[in-house]
């Protein structure tokens, strides 16, 4: 089948950085499904594994973790799904990724496919969804419902992947004010039509900005990007008891700066549940289920901004300098061998 991988770490500009290969098709066993993989997108965890996690020598890893395709054939244990139900799912880190024509995945991380939704819309969804939601209810402990809530939850990085899909779910599944922030006009304009409330400029000091809003105080904060740059002016915006949560790997993070104010530091990572197995890996089944079934009732959109092409090396590597640039809005996906 085909794939493509990399054998070493290298900058996205080097003709090796990712290339294409013919490997063998796995074989399900145990709940493992395989997929006919037919769109994937890029994520940035797939440009850090690529520049930080070269494989052993002899060995190409294949990157990629989001995906929607068909099932093309079950373990003997899987309960689930059959052979031509249609998937959408984030697969695991500790496993080959999704940029395969054929894929197996644990099914209990992976979702029916929403019906309204091609597999190039759907692919945009699955990393950045789980993560919103475990992120919003999971982590920041907020309860879904629309009663009112006399509270503000602030989204850092509100035009990327992950916020896309938070602000979505925050303004339309709890009663949250919503303030994300975006430095330029689109990614502003962006964030407005997923629904913020407001949205201010991260490249401006935020304290000042939030203030003239005069919305409920902020004691929930989601920071999706460059948490180190912005942590004491978070912690400075946060009220007293309030939560922040983190996606991204800051270098050194002061977390005493909390304590005056009793506050509380959350991370997320998606892929917990897979990498150690919990007892609850089938939530995010569940959850992504959840998902579609939002998705289907005109809930929830989907946050895919451009389909680049057909799933070979030369387009993912144009996918994973645009996400390297930090300039992208929403997901790129590619679609089709």
């Amino acid at each position: 089948m085909k794939a493509v991988g990399y054998t070493q770490s290298l900058p996205i500009d080097a003709a090796d950085a990712l290339i294409d290969f013919e490997t063998a098709m796995p074989e399900p066993t145990g709940r493992d499904i395989r997929v006919a993989v037919k769109a994937v997108s890029v994520n940035p965890v797939d440009t850090k594994v690529r520049k930080r996690a070269a494989p052993p020598p002899g060995e190409t890893k294949i990157l990629g973790f989001d995906a929607a395709g068909v099932v093309d054939a079950t373990g003997p244990e899987v309960t689930l799904f059959k052979p031509g139900d249609e998937v959408f799912y984030a697969g695991s880190i500790q496993r080959q990724g999704t940029n395969s024509e054929y894929h197996l995945v644990d099914e209990r991380i992976v979702g029916r496919k929403p019906k309204s939704l091609s597999f190039a819309q759907a692919a945009a969804l699955p990393l950045t969804s789980i993560t919103a939601w475990e992120l919003l209810f999971d982590r920041l402990e907020v309860q879904p419902g629309k009663s009112i809530d006399p509270r503000t939850l602030l989204i850092v990085g509100g035009a990327g992947g992950v916020g896309s899909i938070l602000i979505q779910l925050a303004r339309r599944l709890t009663g949250l004010a919503v303030v994300a922030t975006a430095s330029r006009p689109e990614s502003s304009k962006w964030c407005h039509e997923l629904g913020a409330h407001a949205v201010v400029d991260h490249t401006r000091p935020l304290k000042e900005q939030i203030d003239k809003l005069k919305l409920p105080p902020v004691r929930l904060i989601a920071s999706l990007t460059n948490t180190d740059q912005h942590f004491p002016a978070l912690v400075d915006i946060l009220a007293p008891q309030g939560k922040i949560g983190l996606i991204d790997d800051p270098a050194t993070l002061n977390a005493t700066l909390l304590k005056g104010k009793a506050a509380s530091l959350h991370w997320e990572s998606m892929f917990t549940r897979s990498s150690f197995h919990t007892p609850d890996m089938i939530a995010q089944h569940r959850l992504l289920n959840d998902v579609g079934n939002l998705i289907d009732n005109g809930v929830l959109r989907t946050t895919l901004d451009k389909v680049l092409g057909r799933i070979d090396a030369a387009t993912l590597r144009k996918a994973h300098a645009a996400v390297e640039s930090g300039r992208s809005t929403g997901k790129l996906v590619l679609e089709g061998w």
